[in-house]
C-alpha cells in the first residue's frame, strides 16, 4: 500500500540510524501494493531513544493509509499484518535497542517500543474501520433509493431495471411481494429479524432470485414468480425470527417493474385489510380478498345494502352482534346447522333459532339458495365495515 514518504516527527532519528527497508513477501502473497512507512519507521527509531509516544499527525496519517487501503480493498488484516512484521524486523536495529546499557533500559526502549507499536495498530483499524462503515452507509443509501423508487415507481422502468442489476436483481418476468408485519415492532434495515430472514433466503435462493428490504416498518419480500415457494418459505423464516406474532400478505406475481410496484401495493392493501376484517391467519393471499376489494371500491353501494339487508338485526334482543356471527359461520360451514353450532359453541337448535330470528328481522331467508347470496354479500360488508361494533355512515 503506497504511502507518500513523510518529514520526521519532532523526534526524528538520531544521524546514522538505519532503518532496514520493509519486506513486502507477506504483502505480494495477498497481493496487495507495496507499503512504503519508511517515515513511521523513523519514527519508532526516535521513540527507542527517547521513549515518547507516537505524536497525533503520525496517527492520524496511519488513519488515512488504512482509509486508503479499505478504498483499494485490502483486507484489515493483511494490513496490520504488514505493519506488525515491519515493526518486527527493525526491532534490534533500533537506536535505543543498541544503546541500551543495561536490562532496564532495554525493558524500557521495549516498554516504549509496545505502545508506539499499539497506538498505531488502533490507529491503523480506526481508520479503516471508519472508512469501511462509509462505505457501508453509502451502499445502504444506494439501496435504500433503489428500493424506494422500485416500491414507489417514481423513476424510468429502464434505468430501474439497470440499477437492479447492481443489486442482483433481474426485473424480466412476473414477480411477486410478500409484506410482514411483526405485531407492535416496527421493522428496519440491519436489525437483527431482517437480518436472520435476509440471509437465510439469500443462502436458500440467492441475491438472484430475492430481494429483501424494508419499508415503513414492515419486511418486504420481492420473488419472481418461477419460484413459488419463495414467499412460504419467507414466511417460515419471519415465524422463526419472531415467533407467532406476525401476519404475512402475498400478492398476485405480475409482469415487469410496474408489476411489482402494483403487486407490493395490492400485498399492502391485503395485510390492512386483512387488520379491518380481523383475520388472525399468519398468511394471508390478495387473491383470497378480491371479494372484499370489489365491496371496498364502493364504499357508498355496501354501506347502503348492509343497512337495508342487515339493518333490522338492530331490533334483536342484545343487538345484531350474535345474530351476524351466527350468519357469517354458518356460510362458512356450507350452510350446515351442526358445523355452524360447533363452530359456535351452541346447540343445533339455538342456530336453528337464530337463523329462523334472522329471517324474520331482515326478510331474507339464509337457508333460501335464491336469497342466500344477498346475506352473504351484505355480511362480507358488514365485515369490511366493521359494522355492528362501528356504526353505518348514511351514503350521500
Amino acid at each position: 500500500m503506497p504511502m507518500g514518504k513523510r518529514s520526521p516527527g519532532p523526534h526524528a532519528a538520531t544521524p546514522g540510524a538505519t532503518v532496514p527497508a520493509p519486506d513486502t513477501a507477506a504483502a505480494a502473497e495477498n497481493n496487495p501494493p507495496t507499503v512504503h512507512m519508511d517515515s513511521h519507521l523513523e519514527q519508532l527509531a526516535s521513540i527507542s531513544v527517547s521513549r515518547q509516544r507516537l505524536p497525533d499527525e503520525e496517527l492520524e496519517g496511519l488513519r488515512q493509509l488504512a482509509a486508503a487501503a479499505a478504498g483499494r480493498g485490502m483486507a484489515l488484516r493483511v494490513l496490520v499484518a504488514e505493519y506488525l512484521a515491519s515493526a518486527c524486523r527493525v526491532w534490534t536495529d533500533l537506536p535505543g535497542s543498541r544503546q541500551a546499557q543495561n536490562l532496564q533500559d532495554l525493558k524500557d526502549v521495549a516498554s516504549a517500543l509496545i505502545r508506539a507499536v499499539s497506538d498505531a495498530a488502533v490507529a491503523l483499524t480506526e481508520g479503516y474501520e471508519t472508512a469501511h462503515r462509509a462505505a457501508v452507509r453509502g451502499e445502504e443509501a444506494t439501496r435504500r433509493e433503489f428500493v424506494d423508487d422500485l416500491l414507489e415507481g417514481r423513476t424510468d422502468l429502464g434505468r430501474l431495471a439497470e440499477r437492479a442489476e447492481r443489486f442482483g436483481l433481474r426485473l424480466v418476468g412476473p414477480h411477486s411481494v410478500a409484506v410482514a408485519r411483526v405485531m407492535n415492532a416496527p421493522l428496519g434495515a440491519g436489525d437483527d429479524t431482517t437480518r436472520y430472514v435476509e440471509e437465510a433466503l439469500t443462502a436458500r435462493f440467492s441475491t438472484r432470485n430475492v430481494l429483501i428490504t424494508t419499508k415503513d416498518g414492515l419486511l418486504v419480500c420481492i420473488s419472481p414468480g418461477a419460484v413459488p415457494e419463495v414467499p412460504e418459505f419467507f414466511a417460515d423464516k419471519v415465524r422463526n425470527a419472531v415467533g407467532e406474532q406476525y401476519q404475512i400478505a402475498i400478492s398476485r406475481p405480475r409482469p415487469g417493474p410496474s408489476g411489482i410496484v402494483r403487486s407490493y401495493q395490492e400485498a399492502r392493501r391485503s395485510l390492512d385489510l386483512a387488520a379491518l376484517l380481523c383475520l388472525t391467519t399468519p398468511i394471508v393471499r390478495a387473491s383470497d380478498l378480491l371479494v372484499f376489494q370489489v365491496l371496498g371500491r364502493d364504499r357508498a353501494a355496501i354501506t347502503d345494502l348492509v343497512a337495508t339487508v342487515l339493518g333490522g338485526l338492530e331490533e334483536a334482543r342484545g343487538g345484531p352482534k350474535a345474530l351476524l356471527e351466527t350468519l357469517t359461520a354458518y356460510f362458512a360451514s356450507g350452510c350446515l346447522n351442526t358445523t355452524t353450532a360447533r363452530r359456535l359453541g351452541v346447540s343445533v337448535r339455538t342456530v336453528t333459532y337464530r337463523l329462523t330470528r334472522i329471517r324474520q328481522l331482515t326478510g331474507h331467508d339464509p337457508t333460501d339458495p335464491d336469497e342466500r347470496y344477498i346475506l352473504q354479500t351484505a355480511a362480507l360488508g358488514a365485515r369490511l365495515l366493521g359494522w355492528p361494533s362501528r356504526s353505518l355512515q348514511p351514503a350521500d
